[in-house]
């Protein structure tokens, strides 16, 4: 796409305006998720063999950013289902039988879809380990049985992408696309977060779900299956353009507050106040300046995973000050629900939660700066005669 996808302000305003009441309820967001589903924007990413737009990763940060303005938990669940596309654009890894029924099936309703990975024992796979999650072979095709935690959508999703390993010898781990509704599948209603309340998170249980021999998706040796941190780092850099989105959003709010906020004693608005102008740039310099980094490494197309994982760590770090600094700079009001602040406040504190979380992703640029240090060592003592020149990525 040369143009990056417009997303209909009417579509945010929408989803935004629904916010505060599945954000209260937690209840799974289907005006947003509707609204998305109109535009088109869950499609965007469908590759253009299959009839779609072929869109690119930077679309997408610019698509999340927009809904995350409305609603993070509206476009976290529709972040899944694009960045499923996007995977199938560039890898074919779904039996092109079912991937193509289920592009049919997107015309007529929502086509959610979600990984379901980590697991009560085994925690994040991006810090290792492989799951308990079990797929016994059957007569007609595959038997699941397990359980997952913070499955996000869980209660609107059409399809779970639930990763386990089969009862072959030898074992093999894969991706079980098993749609929602069967028999055996049991939502266990536990989401009970600070913020994103209305992704719906919740663990789901699997037992003995029933699925055709079909739905499986990349089954490998065990050794070849553990989650790659270092691939998986501009997925996570456009995903933080929800949080973006977030911060937007409270610095508007922010902003109309200084606005329309007119002391007695003061007999004019706050924002004519040099305090207030100067919290002002300093919260566009985080928001704004988070926005630059974040764009301006996905449209590099960047393969560099440590330039992709800095841009991430660094733009989230400054989505998450600048909503701080917006609540504790108005006091009482930027505490109140009516403003909204505090919805965003609590929405930004999931940005660098996201697997891998901020400590591996600070230990893989730490060992990397180590190993850069040893190379240029290593290239002493080989040409002694040369100047030193410790190289950043």
């Amino acid at each position: 796409m040369s143009h990056h996808p417009i997303v209909p302000e009417e579509t945010v305003r929408i989803i935004a305006e629904a916010a505060p009441e599945a954000d209260r309820t937690g209840e799974f967001p289907w005006t947003g998720i509707r609204a998305v589903h109109a535009s088109g924007l869950l499609e965007t990413t469908v590759a253009t063999r299959y009839g779609g737009k072929g869109g690119t990763l930077a679309d997408v940060g610019h698509i999340l950013a927009a809904l995350g303005r409305g609603d993070p938990s509206v476009a976290l669940i529709s972040a899944m289902t694009i960045f499923n596309h996007l995977g199938q654009a560039t890898k074919s890894h779904w039996p092109e039988d079912l991937y193509k029924r289920l592009l049919a099936e997107a015309g007529q309703k929502p086509l959610l879809l979600n990984a379901a990975r980590v697991e009560p024992e085994l925690g994040s796979p991006a810090r290792g380990g492989l799951p308990a999650t079990i797929a016994r072979r059957t007569a007609t095709g595959w038997s699941i049985t397990g359980r997952k935690r913070f499955v996000t959508g869980a209660h609107g999703l059409t399809h779970f992408l639930v990763w386990a390993h089969t009862d072959e010898t030898p074992a093999r781990v894969g991706t079980f696309v098993v749609p929602n509704g069967l028999p055996g599948i049991h939502v266990i209603e536990n989401w009970n977060s600070l913020g994103m309340r209305a992704t719906g998170s919740h663990d789901v249980q699997y037992s003995d779900v029933a699925i055709p021999a079909g739905n499986a998706i990349d089954l490998v040796d065990p050794s070849a299956a553990q989650q790659d941190n270092r691939a998986h780092a501009a997925f996570n850099l456009a995903l933080t353009a929800i949080y973006l989105g977030a911060a937007e959003a409270a610095q508007a709010a922010f902003i109309r507050f200084a606005h329309e906020r007119v002391p007695a004693n003061l007999g004019h608005p706050i924002a004519r106040t040099e305090r207030f102008i100067t919290l002002s740039g300093e919260i566009d310099l985080l928001v704004s300046g988070a926005r630059q980094i974040i764009f301006d490494t996905l449209e590099h197309n960047s393969v560099d995973a440590e330039r992709l994982i800095r841009a991430r760590l660094l733009a989230g770090r400054q989505l998450r000050d600048a909503v701080q600094l917006a609540v504790r700079s108005i006091g009482n009001p930027g505490l109140s629900a009516d403003l909204g602040i505090e919805r965003h406040f609590r929405d930004v504190q999931s940005v660098l939660v996201h697997a891998p979380q901020e400590d591996t992703s600070v230990a893989i640029l730490g060992r990397a700066a180590f190993g850069r240090w040893n190379h240029e060592q290593t290239v002493q003592a080989a040409y002694p005669d040369t100047l030193p020149i410790l190289k950043t990525a």
